[in-house]
């Protein structure tokens, strides 16, 4: 499917991460978000329910009930949303927000999306554990520095560009000891970096394991045309269904393309982002990108409500 110019919404589905106790807690009872909530809690063998609203931050950011949490919550909000005749014309994740995303556009039914992040939470969990890894941000600088930066700072180590999220923030991934000499260079030149909170260097050749075996499950997936454009992280285009199996498997490996994309939705014709999930952090990243554009984060019912509002 290609994009055209008549898009205006596009749904954004939040990244690992964004996850707070008592995300959501308040969108719930929404019939949609309850339905979604409860199936992802049967196939997923987890009480997404309580995660969400019971479980201290310690449980909460363990890579398998993070990546739970976030995903129920923005498939919920944007099930909700569309039943209510907010319609996306295009649908963006960033990182685990793009296994959200098969659901919204349809490529995959909600429940072959949980059975799908079952396999992929675990697979990069194991990886994690096995290969460690860090991921940070550099602030300021361009696109082009942080490429230098670790092409001079890797020195036979993994240490690769793994977020594009704007223009003057890009998220590099690797092993401990050549981040640490990537950050040491890139406050050199008057910059700042900050260290995630994460669990490993996702999107980077460390997830090698995990993409391999995420692969071969892939490949036992059918996978649906979309019914709305997904624009897949690996390369800012739309993706097909005979593609998904290699650019998911990519995708583990690959840096996150976020400004690219929503840059290229931008030249086809969107006006309006909405980042369906908690925390704000896509919306920001809009914000900054093209100031030009309008967003919205819909976390709670007072924004869902703003926003169906809105679009009344």
């Amino acid at each position: 499917m290609e994009l055209n110019q008549t898009l205006s919404c596009v749904f954004m589905c939040s990244g690992q991460g964004s996850q707070k106790p008592g995300m959501g807690a308040d969108l719930i009872d929404v019939p949609e978000v309850a339905q979604v909530f409860d199936c992802a809690s049967d196939i997923l063998g987890v009480d997404v329910r309580n995660l969400c609203t019971q479980a201290p931050a310690e449980e909460l950011n363990e890579t398998r009930n993070a990546q739970a949490a976030i995903a129920t919550l923005s498939i919920g909000i944007a099930t909700a949303l569309i039943a209510r005749g907010v319609q996306p014309q295009a649908v963006l994740g960033f990182s685990l927000g793009q296994i959200s995303a098969l659901a919204i556009s349809g490529m995959l039914s909600v429940e072959d999306t949980f059975r799908l992040l079952a396999v992929r939470s675990e697979v990069m969990a194991k990886a994690a554990q096995q290969n460690e890894g860090v991921m940070s941000a550099f602030m300021k600088g361009t696109p082009e520095e942080v490429e230098e930066v670790c092409a001079s700072c890797a020195q036979g180590q993994v240490l690769v560009p793994a977020n594009y999220n704007s223009a003057a923030q890009i998220v590099v991934s690797g092993e401990v000891a050549a981040v640490e000499r990537a950050e040491a260079a890139w406050k050199e030149r008057g910059y700042k970096a900050r260290r995630l909170a994460t669990s490993g260097a996702f999107h980077s050749p460390l997830m090698q394991q995990a993409a391999s075996e995420f692969s071969a499950y892939l490949e036992t997936v059918q996978f649906s045309d979309p019914r709305v454009p997904l624009i897949c992280n690996t390369d800012a285009q739309p993706l097909k269904a005979a593609d998904a199996p290699a650019h998911l498997t990519a995708h583990l490996t690959h840096p996150v393309r976020f400004m690219q994309s929503v840059q290229e939705l931008a030249a086809a014709g969107a006006t309006s982002f909405v980042e369906v999930g908690f925390g704000g952090v896509l919306n920001n990243l809009v914000k900054r990108i093209d100031p030009n554009l309008d967003h919205v984060c819909v976390q709670d019912r007072a924004s869902m409500e703003a926003l169906i509002q809105n679009q009344a």
